[in-house]
């Protein structure tokens, strides 16, 4: 399973982008007027695996910098993204591994002002029926892979988003029954070896 989540957080290899039209420019300052919209977020996530593994959680965003994934029992999974650093945590195994923030595609979506073109580099807009999607790496770091974010358009909704490992691994994470708004203890999104982790609830 924590590789199931490392999946998530993993970029991959993408092409040069082709130049953005008048209407990709129109789509993506909606797209960034959504996100700067909002500062904190709860919602109920479903996590496909690149092998079909599925998983079920509540994950709560914190603008800025602040995630945290808290997978449904029996998993013993927690991810905690705070203050500059993530921890995956194995509380069944007492195992932890920790990441620096900038090395997730999440980053994206965490930064205190999203703005797409700037720091963050778009390699491709695709539109679909009633859904807008747009990929995203972080500028001058396309080695290091990109995140698909998919909305929906009526009215512009973001609905999942879709990570491509270095491997071409898939791992897509759906969100529903999201809420936006409210205030989260920050002590949700820190952890320390000796102070332990806060509960959620």
């Amino acid at each position: 399973m924590i590789k199931i989540i490392l999946a998530v957080l993993l970029w991959a290899s993408v092409a040069q982008a082709a130049p953005l039209t008048p209407a990709d420019r129109t789509d993506i300052a909606r797209i960034e007027t959504y996100l700067n919209g909002f500062r904190t977020l709860k919602s109920r996530f479903l996590q496909i695996s690149a092998s079909g593994a599925t998983a079920e959680g509540t994950a709560w965003i914190s603008r800025p910098g602040k995630l945290r994934f808290e997978y449904d029992s029996p998993s013993p999974l927690l991810l905690i993204v705070g203050y500059g650093v993530g921890f995956f945590i194995d509380t069944k195994l007492g195992q932890t591994n920790n990441f620096p923030v900038l090395s997730s595609p999440l980053s994206i979506l965490l930064a205190d002002k999203i703005q797409l073109g700037d720091q963050v580099e778009i390699d491709g807009i695709e539109r679909l029926p009633g859904q807008i999607q747009v990929t995203l790496h972080r500028a001058k770091q396309s080695d290091e892979g990109s995140i698909t974010l998919v909305f929906a358009t009526a009215p512009l909704a973001l609905r999942s988003w879709t990570v491509m490992d270095a491997q071409r691994n898939e791992t897509r994470v759906s969100l529903f029954r999201t809420e936006f708004g409210g205030e989260f203890d920050n002590k949700m999104f820190t952890y320390t070896p000796q102070g332990g982790i806060t509960p959620s609830r």
